[in-house]
């Protein structure tokens, strides 16, 4: 019998792009359902993967010179301009962990930077125009310095961690009051914020710059804010949670993802709620995906069809 091959390359508009800015690393993970000792990683892959199946996107990232021959293929595979992965002397960032048996929490057990030690991300020409940015979790004053080399975002944001947070707050602080929107989780937001209630927390979090605030909540779903209200999506009902390795990351890309595509535009005044509504769900969608194999694995034959038909049972178990 025939196996079946992966799915067929995207086809959407080219002008409605995505500049994706992260890590590619490796990972070595341990959960209760097996191990893989290395295995491509990193916030930049999986927001774009993700956010591949909705538009086009762009990758601005650093590898070293053991990244393989069959991840760049994979990544290209799914239209995924690499233009801006630079390619240096030195090993790809290398991370490893192990997660608890419910999987809600993981311990590090090795941090390699290599090359992503010394990143600073240079956008090419062909990026600046583009009109969607997701920054991953890199150092604020790095996630500003690229929304300055865009000439032409529409709608810019990202992610951080409670390091940046705590240790580099007012360069984050000056970050973020340039960002139309935040990806964070429940933890980092009561941190930001300094309020432990997350609709307090919130409320203070939008005077920070950002008009849209999404608190992650893992298997609990997400919180989208906003000042004019606030919409919360229930996390997707998994029977086995292989590796929740980049699911945020995974909701990140679909939720920018689903944006770019209904290419909305800030500027012409502010986001229908309901378009945010549904990349919300899109990204929990996204997310859900992604703990079903280990790694990337999943993408490796997910198709916009499963895509869909997913996001039509969250409408139909939400639906009251």
């Amino acid at each position: 019998m025939k196996q079946p091959g992966p799915p067929d390359p995207p086809c959407y508009n080219q002008a409605m792009s995505v500049v994706v800015v992260g890590s590619v690393a490796y990972d070595g993970v341990e959960t209760p359902h097996g191990k893989v000792d290395r295995m491509l990683g990193g916030a930049a892959t999986y927001i774009s993967l993700s956010a591949s199946y909705f538009t086009p996107v762009k990758i601005v990232a650093v590898v070293g010179e053991d990244f393989a021959r069959e991840d760049v293929d994979l990544l290209a595979g799914r239209g995924i301009d690499l233009t801006g992965l630079e390619r240096v002397p030195g090993k790809t960032f290398f991370w490893a962990g192990v997660y608890s048996a419910d999987m809600n929490d993981r311990t590090t057990l090795r941090t390699d930077l290599n090359v992503f030690a010394g990143f600073q991300p240079k956008l090419p020409p062909s990026y600046r125009q583009e009109p969607y940015l997701l920054l991953g979790n890199i150092q604020p004053a790095l996630q500003r310095s690229v929304r300055a080399q865009m000439e032409g975002v529409r709608l810019a944001g990202g992610d951080t961690m409670n390091y940046w947070i705590q240790d580099y707050r007012e360069e984050l602080l000056a970050t973020l009051r340039e960002w139309d929107f935040l990806l964070i989780n429940d933890g980092e937001a009561r941190m930001l914020s300094g309020e432990h209630n997350l609709r307090r927390a919130a409320a203070r979090i939008l005077d920070l710059g950002p008009h849209t605030l999404v608190v992650k909540r893992g298997e609990y779903g997400a919180i989208l804010f906003r000042r004019d209200g606030h919409f919360l999506a229930p996390g997707y009902l998994l029977e086995d949670v292989f590796d929740p390795t980049g699911a945020g990351d995974c909701f990140a890309g679909g939720f920018i993802g689903y944006l770019a595509e209904q290419g909305v535009d800030p500027r012409d005044g502010e986001i229908p709620f309901p378009e945010l509504s549904r990349a919300v769900i899109y990204g929990s969608v996204m997310g859900s995906f992604c703990c079903e194999k280990f790694g990337v694995d999943r993408f490796r034959t997910l198709t916009r069809a499963e895509i869909d038909a997913r996001y039509q049972e969250f409408k139909t178990c939400t639906a009251f």
